[in-house]
């Protein structure tokens, strides 16, 4: 018996809202390790990739063991046409496998082969866990959880057989085993592994860097002073709340002082420049800014960079306002403008005992703590 096997990366990623296959996972992108996985198979004699238009250049430049690479189409079973007809016909054997299922083992593999050998098709699938209902407009039916099974790859069979089944289906199906069983072939189901997950969200890619160790975490400091105005109709901001019981602080834009050191603990997490290099105070469209600005932009780099915020330690120090009677407002504030949840924000303050400029009550500082996480 002599097997291929077809990684299928040319999905759109709607879900994830990325290109999830490619996403470093470790050392290798994600569809890296399941074509590794297979390559080093000793029954697996060829291994195709198929994939999308927007990463083929990436797939190719790292694929140089790959028996072919080519494009996929806008769904799975054209994608998986695509692949069988791209597989030498001195294979018999041809097994599928997704390419966002990074953690697929050589025993699974073997497992799903020696099936085939038996029946002639097969494909990995664990028991569901869970209790499940089905639910209508009028109520909800319990279902026998121990005939539910849910379905993974490797999924394959006979070459001829699942190419004839592809190529006579009247319907489009989620899965090769249901183009196999509409052909009235016989597909037996193997054991899976709760390992060889498939990756569909970014807390799913996150999931799978913690099971290899890969979990980025970093951590970053911000801080800045203002003094305050002598212009007693300029306004004091602070963490996005208004103060009227006190002078407002010098500044290009509103100076709210917390706001800035909070910027850049984030920015300084991700590697992303400062404050400064973003929203200099040399440019006239951010006189009075609102500092709220500033970090809403944060917010989005770190999204488009893959990061997303961990948690905020912020203590302001100042003589005066009093700050913690309004603490949970700007708490609130910082968290809305970021987009995470309030109890991820933390803010406190000291005074500087008289000691220093700040001590003796002639302006604010602030300092920020910001840990941020890598998720895709």
């Amino acid at each position: 018996m002599k097997a291929f096997a077809i990684i299928l990366a040319a999905g759109r990623g709607d879900r994830f809202g990325a290109d999830k296959v490619i996403a470093e996972l470790g050392s290798r992108p994600v569809w890296k390790w399941s074509f590794d996985t297979y390559l080093a198979h000793p029954e697996i004699s060829g291994v195709g990739v198929v994939a999308s238009e927007s990463n083929i250049e990436f797939i190719e430049a790292d694929a140089a063991d790959a028996s072919f690479v080519i494009l996929g189409g806008d769904t799975r079973p054209e994608s998986v046409r695509q692949g069988l007809s791209a597989v030498p016909e001195s294979f018999d054997v041809v097994l599928i496998h997704d390419g966002a299922r990074p953690f697929v083992s050589s025993e699974l593999i073997t497992r799903t082969l020696r099936a085939i050998a038996s029946t002639g098709a097969a494909a990995a699938a664990v028991p569901s866990v869970d209790t499940l209902r089905l639910r209508s407009e009028e109520r909800s039916e319990l279902l026998d959880r121990s005939k539910i099974f849910c379905m993974q790859t490797p999924q394959g069979g006979q070459r001829e057989a699942l190419a004839s089944a592809y190529r006579d289906a009247s319907e489009a199906y989620t899965d090769d085993v249901a183009y196999l069983e509409a052909a009235k072939r016989r597909v037996e189901l193997v054991e899976g592994e709760a390992n060889n997950f498939k990756i569909t969200t970014p807390e799913d890619l996150a999931r799978a860097r913690a099971s290899i160790g890969g979990v980025e975490t970093r951590t970053g400091l911000g801080y800045d002073v203002h003094a305050f105005s002598s212009d007693e109709s300029r306004p004091l901001w602070l963490g996005g709340i208004r103060f009227e019981d006190c002078p407002g602080l010098d500044g290009h834009s509103d100076a709210d002082v917390l706001i800035h050191a909070t910027v850049d603990a984030l920015l300084g997490a991700a590697a992303l420049g400062d404050i400064g290099q973003h929203f200099p105070p040399s440019d006239p469209q951010w006189k009075n800014e609102p500092s709220a600005t500033f970090l809403k932009h944060a917010a989005l780099l770190l999204k488009q960079a893959g990061w997303g915020i961990v948690n905020l330690d912020i203590a302001v120090i100042a003589e005066r306002p009093r700050i913690m009677s309004r603490s949970a407002e700007m708490r609130s504030a910082l968290a809305g403008s970021l987009g995470i949840d309030v109890d991820r924000v933390s803010v406190k303050a000291t005074t500087n005992e008289g000691l220093g400029s700040i001590g003796r009550g002639e302006g604010i500082a602030a300092l920020a703590t910001a840990t941020i996480r890598y998720l895709v």
